[in-house]
């Protein structure tokens, strides 16, 4: 671990949307982002650039998707792929985190908070993005 606490931007990757999260290794806790629309799975590359310049991040973090079995899917390679243009993009080092809870575990927070109605899509992503962050800084992957 570094020796000052770095902000790290989080991604929830997705085909029609990509939710977005900022976490920070001093509170162990992230902030819900709009979460990013996208064109099967391409993202408004100016959208993101802006969340890196306003936010400053030390490491970007994306959720691996992979099979409850912890084998590999089709979107696996899509999200890594995705993972490799921000940092082609952006130079910042890139994080993979298994995610293969977060989208459920979202919709149930998100439920228990306000029901139906809470269950937004982009609501959902953007928490799906924070649920990474904890779930990487409680593994201490960082």
């Amino acid at each position: 671990m570094s020796n000052s606490p770095r902000t790290v931007l989080c991604f929830d990757y997705g085909t029609k949307s990509i939710g977005v999260a900022v976490g920070s290794e001093l509170t162990g806790s992230a902030t819900l982002l709009t979460a990013l629309k996208a064109q099967d799975g391409t993202p408004d590359w100016q959208q993101i650039e802006k969340l890196i310049n306003d936010w400053q991040p030390q490491l970007l973090l994306v959720g691996l998707p992979l099979n409850m079995d912890g084998s590999e899917q089709e979107f696996t390679g899509r999200t890594r792929k995705f993972a490799n243009r921000l940092h082609g993009r952006f130079g910042l080092p890139v994080s993979l985190h298994d995610e293969r809870l977060s989208t459920a575990d979202a919709r149930s927070r998100l439920f228990a908070e306000g029901g139906y109605r809470n269950l937004a899509k982009a609501k959902v992503d953007s928490l799906s993005a924070q649920i990474i962050f904890e779930g990487w800084y409680e593994t201490g992957a960082h």
